[in-house]
C-alpha cells in the first residue's frame, strides 16, 4: 500500500512538471528588472521585477519566467511609486508646455494645484480679470468649473496627472468679488454650494491662502462652513495660514480650530517660521501640531526644500491697499496722499498683516525675478536694494514704482528662514514636499523671467542633499513622504504605491547621480539622476530624456459622482 502510495506522488509529481512546462510564461506589456525597489510604505527595499499591464501595476517581486513587450533592466537602480507636488503653481505653465518637464525630471507624477485660488468655478467678470493678468503665458479661458479646467488639460495633453483643490478665495470671489466684508447668509449658502459642486466633480478639498487678498478678508468662521461642506465627502482643509511669523502660533491655531469645528483632516502649506525674530517660534509650532495630532485630529503639512520663498513684491504693502482688486490697488499705489500712508505702514510692524517689507530684514534680501514689461525685464534677478541705488529713490518708493510700472504683482524671492528649519522639517514623519512653483523648461517662453530655484530642485534635493549627502532622512523613508504619505492624505485611490492593481505611476533613478542643479542666480537648470518616469504605464522619461508623451489624467477626489476605473 505504502509503494502504490509513493508511486502516484512520483507519478503526481511528474505529470504536474509536465504541465508546468507546457504552460506558457506570463505576458505582460512592460517589465522593470532587477531594480531595488522602495514600495513607498517606508519599509526596507529588495529586490525585484515590476511587472505592467496597461495602466496598472500587476507584479512585483519574483515574477520567474514571465516576458514583456518591453523589458528595462534597472539593476542597481532605485524603483519607487512616481511622486506627488503637494503644492504646484502649474496651472498655467501646463497650458503652455504639457510635458512639465522640471518636474517630471525629478519624478513627478501627480501636480496638485488650488492653493488659495483655482482656476475654476469662474463667472464672467473673474474670467476677465484672468485673461486682464495673464503674463507672458497667454491662453483663452475656454472653461468655467474648476472639472473643466482639469479636463481641458488632459484633453490638450500633459506629461503628469492633475488634480486640484477648490480655492477657498474662489467661491468668495464669485460670489462677492474683492470686497472685504463678510458674506451675508444668503452669500455663504451660494459660497458652500460652489463647493458642494466642486467636491462632486472630484477637488481634493478646500485650500485657503490668508496671506492675500481676497482670500485674507475671510474670517475663520466663513472657512469652517466651508471646509464643513469638504468635509461631507471626505475632503480636506489645507491652508497657506494667515500668518508665518511673529503671529504663527495665531494662526496654526485657527488652523486646527477649523479642524475641529468642521470634523476635517487639515494640512499646513510650506510649514516653516518666516523672519529670524520669529525662528524660534517653529519648536512651539511642531510641539501644538503633535499635541493635536495625538488628540487625534489628522494634521500634516508639506514643505520646499529651500530657506527661501517666493510670491509677489505686492505682499510688502498693506492689504487694505489691495481691497477691490489688482487694478484698485495701482490707483492707490499711485496717489501721492495715499502713497505716503502706504510707506508709513510698509515700515510699522503690525498685528493686522504679515509685513514682508520688514520681515525679510533688508531690501538686499528681496530678489525680482518675474516682470511682465519687457522694459522692465533686464531688472531680473536684481534686489530691491540694488534698483534704489540705480534710481536714486527710496526702497519703499521703489516697491511702489515698480509695481504700478510693470503693473503686475512682480514674482520675488524672499530670504527670511532658516536651513536648520529646513532640516528639520524635511525630517518629521507628517511631512511631505512641493515645488510651491511651475513646472518649467529652461526655453521659450519660460526664459522671460526667473523662477525660484524649487521650480527645477525642490524633489531631487530631498533624495541629493537632505538623503544621500546630510542623512538627514532614510531613502525608504524620503520615497514614502515623497508618494505615500500625500496620497494617503488625500485619499487619492490606488496611487503613491508600488502595489498590484495601483496605477502604474513609477519612477527610477540612481541614488547616487540624483541631484539639482538650479540656484537662484542661474535656476534654469535640471535637476539630474532620474533615469526612467512612467506615468499610467506609459514613458514619459526615458534614460533621462523626455519622451513627448503625455499620458497625464485628472485625478480626482474621495467625493468625486463619477466611476475611476
Amino acid at each position: 500500500m505504502n509503494k502504490r502510495i509513493g508511486r502516484l506522488a512520483v507519478s503526481s509529481l511528474i505529470v504536474c512538471g509536465l504541465l508546468a512546462a507546457c504552460t506558457p510564461p506570463t505576458s505582460h506589456d512592460l517589465i522593470l528588472r532587477g531594480g531595488n525597489i522602495y514600495d513607498g510604505s517606508g519599509g526596507e527595499s529588495y529586490v525585484g521585477d515590476v511587472a505592467i499591464d496597461g495602466d496598472k501595476i500587476v507584479a512585483l517581486g519574483d515574477i520567474g519566467n514571465a516576458t514583456a513587450t518591453v523589458e528595462i533592466d534597472v539593476q542597481g537602480l532605485v524603483v519607487a511609486p512616481g511622486f506627488v507636488n503637494m503644492m504646484s503653481w502649474a496651472n498655467e505653465s501646463l497650458i503652455e508646455d504639457g510635458r512639465s518637464q522640471s518636474n517630471i525630471r525629478q519624478g513627478v507624477t501627480l501636480e496638485i494645484m488650488g492653493e488659495g485660488n483655482s482656476m475654476g468655478p469662474l463667472n464672467d467678470d473673474m474670467k476677465a480679470e484672468m485673461t486682464s493678468l495673464q503674463s507672458d503665458i497667454r491662453y483663452d479661458v475656454a472653461w468655467t468649473t474648476l472639472d473643466e479646467y482639469l479636463e481641458f488639460l488632459e484633453h490638450r495633453g500633459v506629461s503628469p496627472n492633475v488634480a486640484s483643490f477648490i480655492g477657498a478665495a474662489t467661491p468668495r470671489q464669485y460670489v462677492i468679488g474683492h470686497e472685504d466684508r463678510a458674506p451675508t447668509p444668503d452669500e455663504l449658502e451660494q459660497m458652500r454650494a460652489l463647493v458642494r459642486a466642486a467636491m462632486e466633480d472630484g477637488a481634493l478639498g478646500v485650500a485657503s491662502s490668508l496671506m492675500y487678498p481676497p482670500g485674507l478678508f475671510a474670517e475663520t468662521d466663513e472657512l469652517i462652513a466651508l471646509s464643513e461642506v469638504a468635509a461631507e465627502y471626505g475632503g480636506m482643509y489645507i491652508s497657506h495660514m494667515r500668518d508665518e511669523g511673529a503671529h504663527m502660533i495665531a494662526a496654526i491655531d485657527e488652523l486646527l480650530t477649523i479642524a475641529r469645528e468642521a470634523n476635517i483632516r487639515a494640512e499646513i502649506y510650506h510649514f516653516k517660521s518666516s523672519g529670524e525674530p520669529n525662528w524660534p517660534l517653529f519648536d512651539k509650532a511642531v510641539e501644538m501640531v503633535e499635541d493635536a495630532r495625538a488628540e487625534g485630529l489628522e494634521i500634516t503639512a508639506d514643505v520646499y526644500t529651500y530657506p527661501a520663498g517666493a510670491t509677489g513684491l505686492n505682499v510688502t504693502v498693506p492689504p487694505w491697499v489691495q481691497e477691490g482688486g489688482f487694478e484698485a490697488s495701482l490707483e492707490r499705489m499711485s496717489d501721492p496722499e495715499l502713497r505716503e500712508q502706504i510707506i508709513q505702514e510698509m515700515n510699522a510692524p503690525s498685528d493686522e498683516w504679515e509685513n514682508m517689507f520688514l520681515m525679510s530684514g533688508s531690501p538686499d534680501n528681496i530678489l525680482m525675478v518675474g516682470f511682465k514689461s519687457d522694459a522692465l525685464k533686464p531688472l531680473t534677478g536684481k534686489t530691491v536694494a540694488e534698483v534704489a541705488a540705480m534710481r536714486g529713490t527710496t526702497p519703499e518708493e521703489t516697491i511702489l514704482d515698480l509695481i504700478v510700472e510693470d503693473g503686475s504683482r512682480i514674482g520675488t524671492v524672499y530670504f527670511t528662514q532658516s536651513e536648520d528649519i529646513v532640516r528639520r522639517v524635511v525630517a518629521l514623519p507628517w511631512v511631505s514636499f512641493n515645488s510651491d512653483a511651475a513646472s518649467l523648461a529652461p526655453e521659450g517662453v519660460f526664459l522671460e523671467s526667473n523662477p525660484h530655484p524649487r521650480a527645477y530642485g525642490s524633489f531631487a534635493r530631498v533624495l541629493g542633499k537632505y538623503v544621500r549627502d546630510e542623512q538627514v532622512i532614510t531613502l525608504q523613508e524620503a520615497i514614502r513622504k515623497l508618494a505615500a504619505l500625500p496620497a494617503q492624505t488625500m485619499r487619492i485611490d490606488r496611487r503613491g504605491e508600488l502595489k498590484q492593481g495601483f496605477y502604474a505611476d513609477v519612477v527610477v533613478f540612481d541614488p547616487e547621480k540624483i541631484q539639482d542643479h538650479a540656484t537662484f542666480v542661474e535656476p534654469h537648470q535640471y535637476a539630474t539622476g532620474m533615469v526612467h518616469v512612467f506615468v499610467n504605464g506609459e514613458q514619459v522619461l526615458k534614460d533621462g530624456e523626455h519622451t513627448g508623451a503625455t499620458p497625464g489624467r485628472v485625478v480626482r477626489g474621495p467625493g468625486w459622482t463619477g466611476a475611476i476605473p
